[in-house]
């Protein structure tokens, strides 16, 4: 599934306001590492000073995997492989970030899959999984089996396809369903199509974040596996901007 690259579609030109840039570009650390969809290299993270970004982000909607308040100031629009060992560590620091700033509706998390399939050929089959739950249980439904599927994967394709209906018995739903459900693919194309709107807003490997601004539309890409503190401080600044803002 090596994407063709399509010709990004012109954006409006918004950008993060300075301050919050300056601290993006301060906390990101060096020699963090991503995977990049190309070829399956663990590659160092460019921490190079960040510029204006021009992101032609898909908009949030209903289709969407949401976490938290979609009009939180802050929305962290992240594209994930389920088998990324990176992904992993990634996954339970924003589950951290949604325990401190998601409960009070002041950040959003929206997860969108970009399976690296040239070196994680199950990811594809986890991410439709993931959406097979989502059909039968709704958004909570997807939380929980894409939390449990970051539990027990050793990443690097190595969690055996047979647990996936499993972990749908173990957070309450029907196995024949969810069997019917994966076996058909009906999802293949809903993955596919995440897929192509990473590759549209520019990610090169997982995890990648986007971090939108929802009070003046800004977006601002990070890389990698970053720290909770990075996050975290990244979101302060974020909060703080909005309310001077109001």
């Amino acid at each position: 599934m090596e994407p063709t690259q399509p010709q990004p579609q012109p954006l409006e030109n918004k950008s993060l306001t300075v301050p919050i840039a300056i601290i993006i570009a301060g906390v990101l650390i060096a020699g963090a590492l991503y995977v990049t969809k190309r070829d399956g290299v663990v590659k160092p993270l460019d921490t190079a000073a960040p510029e204006s970004a021009e992101i032609d982000l898909a908009p949030v909607t209903a289709d969407d995997h949401i976490l938290g308040d979609p009009n939180a100031p802050i929305v962290i629009v992240e594209y994930s492989d389920t088998e990324c060992p990176f992904c992993k560590t990634f996954h339970g620091t924003m589950d951290k970030i949604m325990n401190e700033y998601g409960k009070d509706g002041r950040v959003a998390w929206v997860y969108r899959h970009f399976p690296l399939d040239q070196i994680h050929p199950k990811a594809d089959k986890e991410a439709e999984a993931t959406e097979c739950a989502a059909e039968l249980g709704g958004n909570d439904a997807f939380w929980k089996y894409l939390n449990r599927i970051f539990e027990i994967t050793p990443s690097n394709n190595q969690l055996d396809l047979a647990k996936l209906p499993e972990m749908a018995v173990e957070i309450g739903l029907d196995k024949t369903k969810f069997e019917t459900c994966l076996a058909s693919g009906k999802y293949a194309a809903k993955v596919e199509s995440m897929f192509q709107s990473g590759v549209v807003a520019g990610v090169r490997g997982t995890p990648h974040s986007i971090i939108v601004t929802n009070k003046d539309g800004s977006k601002y890409p990070l890389e990698g596996a970053q720290s909770y503190q990075v996050i975290k401080t990244v979101i302060e600044a974020g909060l703080a901007d909005a309310s001077k803002k109001n």
